[in-house]
């Protein structure tokens, strides 16, 4: 299934012969965007997580009224577009990606001090504030956690103690009741995180009750008199991140600076609109991407699908809903993994990787296609489930034991046993086995509690099959099907006709994909003046640009994975051959940083001959970053922008001793260290720095070749 490929990052069932996609039956006009954009220029970017900003008054973290002194620097520089990672709440949970709501501001980003309650706070909440400051302020990084929980207390304090003054506001007539009528999602998010507190913030579907609500519950609770207080507090506070961000937004418009918003298509399965709206979404399937070089499992973010033809039932109410609150602070936004609006890559929720995916929709393989190739019942089985020799069980315990050396020898024979007991059943009395039919997923092989080595051997053994059966008579190819044991015994002559069969499959499929992401992006595009720009990396089909460039959306270009990765030696595309509907960057949250890249992972001696440059030291300094850095602000696309880290890296006086505590993130890790990359300096100390301002000056000043 040979896709164009920018690599990287890749968040009712169809019938076997059509796709039911929620498309028009006809193709549509682009339709306009609504007002008018200001986004047609050609500029130069930063790209900054909000907590990564070191205000005059933050409290251990980048706040919303922390951008307003940073958009000046911004402008100081030449720069002309400002990109933040997403800003919803996410609760305890650091990811941007992991948002508890679509609509929400995370309280983390909240100024405490710029609160109407403040000057009546008590002294001992002012003296909270400035312990706090003290004890977080030093940090390299930003402690998420700990920050946010010292934040709530205090927000608990300060709420209580000015609580007849908020009530008073929340009452018919007053600013905060005008607020939550203009803002009618506020209800079912104060519901859900009360909910949510009074069961120890555990995901809704671990509830002692209210698991399964109507829209009429969520209003009754949300009416319970007993209930008016815990929920009143999330409405207060979520008023109060609204103006906060809103100045802060206007403060960069009228810098003459764009703002570029970061909208994730994917919702976590722990959110409020999860919780509120699960006929939105199809449960059953778990969001992600297939292996690749990076991801040899694949990745499996645990995200349920969108159920599009659901949503198109309400004319898709709730992105428009979404959008619509997006552009009171954005005049761009960036749509993460926008091939999830074309094809998903979908997983049963009985799998922890991705490797037996599917594409979501895919046009099936059906039994008729298979007996078309002259297979029959018995070779049907055989090219869908795994088939293991009874040698194979013993042989890979013994190997991996050979090469692990962590396993005692005297456990091999009570793992086989338990193997061909609790999760292998033999096909007759042939030296053959099938997997119990109890046993649906690597989840289930996780749930008996096996050795490493022989759970690391099921895995393998689990996904040795050519087709993956997702529903009966319904077969998509496994990702390693070429690999596979029941695909080395076909003939040439099957293998070809297979071949062929599959190639047919992928072709009709790219075209209910192509007539779906025109559709679903057009709505996007119409409903909103935002400008949009696509993150489309990953395994791309031919159809994915041919959309976007029709919708005049622009798409993305990382530089060190933009290459004709069929030709020898792989090359790079030229900078003046990136489209104008695109934004390049050099790297991008998930990436290591350009530093990093060059001390540690570019083919230095490649890359030089690029860029025309004969060498370049081998370790990354101002001169080295001023060289690339430049070669790609002249890239023909529209928007060139950088990570705040890359920027830095023009003056001597910002960098890390380890260039990888610089990253943003490290797909596929969990720990305190992802998400919660903080300015080496306050922006004003940073401000100060004139070799930086000037060298940034002189970047936004290239033009294109």
């Amino acid at each position: 299934m040979a896709q164009k490929k920018q690599t990287g990052k890749e968040v009712k069932n169809p019938a076997p012969a059509a796709v039911t996609t929620a498309v028009p039956d006809k193709a549509e006009a682009v339709p306009p965007r609504k007002g008018k954009n200001t986004t047609e220029q050609r500029l130069i970017g930063v790209v900054v997580p909000i907590g990564a900003l070191r205000g005059k008054g933050s409290l251990g973290v980048g706040e919303f009224p922390d951008l307003e002194e940073f958009a000046q620097l911004c402008k100081k520089m030449g720069l002309g577009l400002i990109q933040i990672l997403p800003i919803n709440d996410t609760g305890y949970w650091s990811s941007p990606y992991f948002s508890l709501t679509a609509f929400a501001l995370n309280p983390i980003y909240l100024r405490i001090e710029s609160l109407d309650e403040f000057a009546q706070a008590e002294k001992s909440v002012k003296e909270k504030i400035g312990a706090y400051g003290r004890k977080f302020g030093g940090e390299t990084r930003f402690p998420y956690e700990p920050v946010l929980r010292a934040k709530m207390e205090i927000l608990r304090e300060i709420y209580n103690a000015s609580k007849a003054d908020i009530i008073q506001k929340a009452a018919p007539g007053g600013s905060l009741a005008k607020w939550q009528e203009e803002n009618p999602w506020v209800r079912e998010y104060a519901v859900y995180h009360r909910l949510k507190e009074a069961n120890a913030e555990k995901s809704w579907q671990e509830w002692e009750s209210c698991r399964t609500v109507s829209q009429k519950d969520i209003e009754n609770m949300w009416e319970d008199p007993k209930f008016r207080d815990s929920q009143l507090f999330w409405v207060w506070l979520q008023e109060a991140l609204d103006r906060q961000f809103s100045a802060a937004a206007k403060a960069v418009t009228k810098l003459g600076l764009i703002l570029e918003g970061d909208i994730p298509i994917l919702m976590n399965e722990d959110s409020c609109d999860v919780w509120a709206h699960p006929e939105y979404f199809h449960m059953d399937l778990s969001a992600g991407a297939p292996p690749d070089m990076y991801s040899p499992e694949g990745q499996n973010w645990g995200f349920p699908l969108h159920n599009w033809e659901a949503q198109s039932k309400d004319d898709y109410a709730w992105w428009k809903r979404r959008l619509k609150a997006a552009e009171k602070y954005y005049g761009a936004y960036r749509i993460d993994h926008v091939l999830g609006f074309f094809r998903i890559w979908a997983t049963g929720r009985p799998e922890n990787t991705s490797t037996l995916g599917r594409y979501f929709p895919y046009i099936p393989v059906t039994e008729d296609d298979l007996r078309d190739l002259g297979f029959d019942t018995g070779r049907i089985r055989w090219v869908s489930q795994p088939h293991i020799p009874t040698g194979e069980v013993w042989d890979n315990l013994r190997g991996i034991l050979n090469s692990w050396g962590n396993m005692d020898s005297g456990s091999i024979a009570p793992e086989a046993e338990r193997i061909f007991s609790q999760v292998l059943d033999r096909i007759g009395s042939e030296e053959l086995w099938l997997f119990k039919d109890c046993i649906q997923g690597e989840r289930d092989i996780d749930a008996l509690g096996f050795h490493q080595v022989a759970q690391k051997y099921l895995y393998k053994a689990w996904h040795n099959r050519l087709f993956y059966e997702y529903e009966k008579g319904r077969y998509f190819p496994s990702w390693f099907y070429r690999e596979s044991r029941a695909y080395e015994s076909l003939s040439e002559d099957e293998r070809n006709k297979l071949e062929v069969l599959l190639e047919k499959r992928k072709m009709d499929s790219e075209k209910i994909w192509e007539e779906r992401g025109k559709h679903l992006l057009s709505m996007l595009s119409a409903s909103s003046a935002m400008l949009p720009c696509a993150e489309d990396l990953g395994a791309v089909p031919d159809c994915v640009p041919r959309v976007l460039a029709g919708l005049k959306i622009l798409g993305l270009r990382v530089v060190r994975w933009y290459r004709e990765w069929d030709k020898p030696g792989q090359p790079y595309i030229p900078f003046d051959e990136y489209p104008e509907l695109s934004v390049c960057t050099p790297a991008v949250h998930d990436s290591s940083t350009v530093r990093d890249w060059w001390d540690n992972e570019a083919d230095q001696k490649a890359f030089c001959s690029f860029i025309g440059v004969p060498s370049l030291p081998k370790v990354y300094n101002p001169g080295t970053a001023k060289i690339i850095l430049q070669k790609i602000a002249a890239a023909a696309s529209r928007f060139r922008v950088f990570q705040v880290q890359d920027l830095l890296h023009l003056s001597p006086h910002w960098y890390a001793p380890d260039p990888a505590s610089e990253r943003i993130n490290v797909p596929g890790t969990y720990n305190e260290f992802d998400w919660t990359y903080r300015l080496p300096a306050s922006i004003a100390e940073i401000t100060a720095d004139t070799d930086l301002i000037n060298a940034v000056k002189d970047l936004a000043a290239v033009k294109p070749k």
